[in-house]
């Protein structure tokens, strides 16, 4: 692997392990993060994406992961695919979600995140 990948395989290691500041640590100064789903990060930097992405992610799921299963490389261009599961807060249904990410690593941080996830399978989950 490359150092990108190394960087998005510690981001995703971060996550599974609970370390939110190390994950927000990865990050630019001025990251862009894309969604595409209800979360929604508006304006640029980790701290927005504790707000607009981690803080309600954790409020609404009472558990969830991301498995990535593959990582496609093309210099500082990564590209995970796997899926995302969890089980809903208040409808207590499970989900697995394939997904897409698409990630820009400049100046060994993550300059940028572009999500492409089941939109379906998630709002299934949602809906008591």
């Amino acid at each position: 692997m490359t150092k990108s990948a190394d960087i998005i395989r510690s981001f995703y290691e971060k996550l599974k392990a609970g370390d939110s500041p190390g994950a927000l640590a990865l990050m630019a100064h001025d990251i862009e993060w894309i969604t595409m789903w209800h979360y929604q990060v508006v304006g640029r930097g980790p701290e927005r994406v504790a707000e607009g992405l981690f803080k309600p992610l954790i409020a609404e799921w009472s558990s969830f992961a991301l498995e990535p299963a593959e990582f496609i490389v093309d210099g500082d261009a990564v590209v995970s695919l796997g899926r995302f599961t969890g089980v809903h807060g208040l409808t207590g249904k499970k989900v697995t979600a394939g997904y897409a990410h698409v990630w820009t690593i400049k100046d060994d941080k993550i300059s940028r995140f572009r999500q492409y996830i089941d939109t379906l399978a998630i709002a299934d989950a949602r809906r008591a």
